[in-house]
């Protein structure tokens, strides 16, 4: 027969054959629906339960990488939103920072011109804005000049106590001679016993008060104030404390040293007063 001859017909399309049979199997078995319990739906029930274990793995795989992406997702949120919460702190903490310098200029200035109200003289307000780089003089650089009235000869003074005199100005600047510069001075006397005498720097940072008459009764401890007698500084400023008293030798003068009111190292504002002191009348004895 030609079935039994491999040369026929249907041994040489086999396969086709074969693969139509089952497709049309397929297809009456979907259109004509399964019921539980027939001999057709068998294989199917044997099939799904062969591949139900790799759906289960499938799907716990799935839903491990969603939560994997998730869990991702939330952590660059949480990262953006510490970078941005960070980024505002840092703006809070230079807002302060700014807030509490000007609430220290502010209080700097209102000290500034109650001094001025004080003195009853005409005086300017200058930041520092230097300090001689050198080691050779003991000055500072301030602002302002002689654009807003700075002149040479001018005093300068702050909150604490004297700080110098104006010795050059520019149309924008003015250089300070701080009165522990070995080249300052200024007439001075003790609140106390109303000794008087000439307060100068020395080469060593210090101030002292020269050409004091042995006879005068000075105390560690005295306050020395500006006697307005050299027409710079105004009277009765305060210059330092007396920290020692030397009398050794047997010289005229005694030696007295003097703890300066002012920390020339710390300065950030001063007061240049800008109107001639009034004159004072030199009713003491001097002692030079």
């Amino acid at each position: 027969m030609a079935v039994k001859e491999k040369g026929g017909f249907l041994w040489r399309n086999r396969v086709p054959l074969t693969g139509g049979v089952l497709l049309i199997l397929s297809l009456h078995l979907i259109s004509s629906g399964v019921r539980p319990g027939d001999l057709a739906a068998r294989p199917q029930s044997a099939i799904l339960e062969a591949l139900h274990p790799l759906d289960a793995a499938f799907a716990r795989l799935s839903e491990g990488t969603a939560s994997i992406v998730r869990d991702y997702l939330e952590l660059v949120h949480v990262r953006e939103e510490n970078a941005r919460l960070r980024d505002e702190l840092a703006h809070v903490k230079s807002d302060r920072a700014k807030l509490a310098e000007l609430e220290t200029e502010n209080r700097h200035l209102s000290e500034m011109l109650e001094l001025r109200d004080a003195l009853g003289l005409n005086a300017v307000a200058a930041n520092v804005i230097g300090s001689d780089a050198t080691g050779l003089n003991r000055t500072l650089i301030v602002s302002g000049g002689a654009q807003i009235g700075i002149q040479s000869g001018m005093a300068v003074i702050g909150n604490e106590g004297v700080i110098g005199r104006i010795i050059a100005t520019s149309p924008h600047a003015a250089r300070v001679l701080l009165i522990n510069d070995h080249n300052s001075a200024l007439d001075g006397f003790d609140q106390r016993s109303r000794a008087r005498g000439i307060v100068a720097g020395t080469a060593d940072d210090g101030i002292i008060m020269k050409y004091v008459d042995r006879s005068q009764d000075i105390r560690k401890g005295d306050t020395i104030v500006t006697s307005g007698l050299d027409g710079i500084f105004p009277r009765g400023l305060l210059v330092g404390t007396v920290k020692g008293v030397h009398r050794e030798g047997p010289g005229l003068f005694i030696g007295v040293a003097i703890e300066p009111a002012a920390e020339f190292r710390g300065l950030e504002q001063v007061m240049v007063v800008t109107q001639t002191p009034p004159f004072v009348e030199d009713n003491s004895n001097p002692a030079h």
